[in-house]
């Protein structure tokens, strides 16, 4: 698929940065992949779903998810979506995440970000071009770590529980009820969630709930119906909690 060429060609070249810029329709999904360098995943309109193993990120615009290199990942696109990314050598500058996450694309990285997609091919370290990536490098050691991550477990029962949760944020079962459903006492259930996922099962419902009502936001819902879908009884509650884990209410935040 024309994707993957681009992604493999900017992944082999043998610069310390390189940039691509890709569109995708509504609902497209890159499949399961992995590079061999690190990488930048932006979007500059529409919202990014992105999965591993181990965790699920969802991107709006003005945020990016750094990928360390080698970790398989899909993509799904909410809204059509301007995915630009940037392949990065790890041991390119000192400083750069050492793990999967969401940072802030500053209006500066931006627009760094979109020149670096139009370098083609190899690059003079000393020129425009390489002071450019120079300066993408620089940029990437400095940017804040976010909130958008929902930690993924491992240990199947847990696992049936996020996924039900995922596929229906509305749902309000307790966590005892989930317990008994998993013929376990409420405080094993408790202590095998906060293993599995490093939070608790309140915290890791509410950020699921959050995460995924940015995915019905990108496609133009409105705001009332994505709060009831989304587990909460009024707008009112959901842009109160939406403000609190993002800085912004929902109308604010695609402007």
């Amino acid at each position: 698929m024309a994707e993957f060429a681009s992604d493999h060609y900017h992944d082999s070249i043998a610069m310390p940065v390189t940039g691509v810029a890709v569109d995708y329709s509504n609902g497209h999904v890159i499949p399961a992949h992995s590079h061999r360098r690190s990488q930048l995943v932006y979007a500059v309109e529409g919202v990014l779903v992105i999965e591993t193993d181990v965790g699920r990120w969802v991107v709006p615009p003005s945020r990016g998810v750094w990928l360390i290199a080698g970790v398989s990942h899909t993509v799904r696109m909410r809204g059509v979506a301007r995915m630009r990314s940037i392949f990065v050598n790890q041991d390119a500058i000192p400083g750069l995440p050492d793990a999967d996450c969401v940072i802030e694309i500053s209006p500066l990285l931006r627009e760094l970000i979109l020149a670096a997609t139009k370098v083609t091919g190899h690059y003079d370290l000393q020129s425009r071009d390489g002071r450019l990536m120079r300066f993408i490098l620089d940029e990437l050691c400095s940017l804040p770590v976010l909130p958008f991550n929902l930690p993924w477990p491992q240990d199947a029962r847990i696992l049936r529980v996020c996924q039900t949760l995922s596929e229906d944020p509305a749902d309000n079962r307790a966590a005892d009820d989930w317990a008994a459903d998993l013929a376990m006492s409420a405080k094993t259930f408790h202590r095998q969630f906060q293993r599995q996922t490093g939070i608790t099962f309140g915290r890791w419902r509410q950020q699921a709930r959050l995460l995924l009502s940015l995915e019905c936001l990108a496609q133009g819902m409105p705001i009332v119906q994505v709060a009831l879908q989304h587990g909460y009884e009024s707008q009112s509650a959901f842009a109160a909690a939406f403000k609190r884990q993002f800085g912004l209410r929902p109308s604010e935040f695609y402007r």
